[in-house]
């Protein structure tokens, strides 16, 4: 199932001038077409998550352009992000 975030304003690198996108992750799911479908349009809680991984070749489908990336996007309940935010790694506690 693909799903879509809220939309962004977002500052270019290479440009410096800002557009606007929507961060999108597949995510597996056991829904059928049908149940899909007619989730269109309702929200989840949670977000979707910018997460460092080892470099990769993406093609750009318009243009055939080959980048290397090195994140992916990732979807994350409204329960992990509260985990994830507040608490502290082992190594870190003094």
């Amino acid at each position: 199932m693909v799903v879509q975030g809220g939309i962004e304003a977002v500052k270019s690198k290479e440009t410096e001038r800002t557009y606007f996108t929507a961060r999108t992750v597949n995510v597996p799911c056991t829904f059928n077409q049908a149940t899909c479908e007619a989730l269109i349009g309702k929200d989840f809680p949670g977000s979707i998550r910018k997460v460092e991984v080892e470099s990769y070749d993406y093609t750009i489908p318009d243009t055939g352009e080959i980048i290397t990336l090195s994140h992916r996007y990732e979807y994350v309940s409204e329960t992990e992000n509260i985990v994830k935010d507040n608490v502290i790694k082992k190594e870190f506690v003094l």
